[in-house]
């Protein structure tokens, strides 16, 4: 079976794809494939980009997974939100490609890494779970209130309000939108510019940032998480 996630390393930045060929739905699968590529990005000890297909970045979670209930869901929730913990806390800057859509699990990623560029045209972007019969689970709500424009987050959170790329850099889930073709050169001309950083220097000092909100965010991970 192919992987739905690749991984590449540079001279100055690793590259990790999602293409699933579809929605790059965050199933089990994907998620451990995504953390599999981590595991060699944190060997290699470079900058990280992570990139979706072309049209896509993520759907969110496989709804496939997430209708069964019970555990199953519950297990699933455990797993992206702690690959979206790993993101946060990763030693070197993670910068995201944003090549499409990215909604619900799609948009936690997005206000897990350090800088998003993200593709104009038709596209999505925001938390649309309340639109599909989900309350957001404890940790998407720590996330929403520390990352997102504060005069955004109820409309964001609590009125699943989506958004292109444009305004999704005023929300706060983009640091900047592009057109779509230059949307991945524009993030590797980023990737070798952050890789001048003193990484030690970076590490330290985005833990020193958000220790309060990993503390909480741990917490509902390990917590709140059945009250989704």
């Amino acid at each position: 079976m192919t992987s739905p996630v690749s991984f590449e390393e540079h001279e100055n930045y690793s590259l990790i794809t999602l293409d699933d060929g579809k929605a790059n739905a965050m199933s089990p699968t994907m998620i451990a494939a995504i953390h599999e590529a981590l595991d060699s990005a944190d060997a290699a000890g470079k900058v990280v980009l992570i990139a979706g297909r072309e049209g896509k970045f993520s759907a969110g979670f496989d709804l496939s997974v997430m209708g069964q209930g019970g555990e199953v869901t519950l297990s699933l929730l455990r797993d992206g939100f702690g690959l979206s913990l790993r993101i946060l806390k990763f030693k070197t800057p993670v910068v995201m490609a944003v090549t499409g859509h990215a909604l619900a699990m799609g948009g936690l990623l997005l206000l897990s890494a350090d800088y998003r560029i993200g593709a104009k045209g038709p596209y999505k972007i925001g938390l649309n779970e309340v639109a599909i019969g989900m309350t957001l689970p404890y940790f998407g709500v720590v996330l929403a209130e520390t990352r997102l424009a504060r005069n955004y987050i109820s409309r964001a959170a609590g009125c699943a309000q989506v958004y292109d790329a444009d305004e999704a850099v005023n929300a706060g889930f983009l640091d900047e939108a592009v057109d779509a073709q230059n949307v991945l050169d524009h993030a590797r001309g980023l990737a070798e510019q952050l890789s001048g950083l003193d990484m030690e220097a970076h590490h330290g000092t985005k833990t020193r940032l958000r220790e309060s909100m990993c503390a909480a965010l741990e917490d509902a991970l390990a917590n709140k998480l059945d009250e989704f």
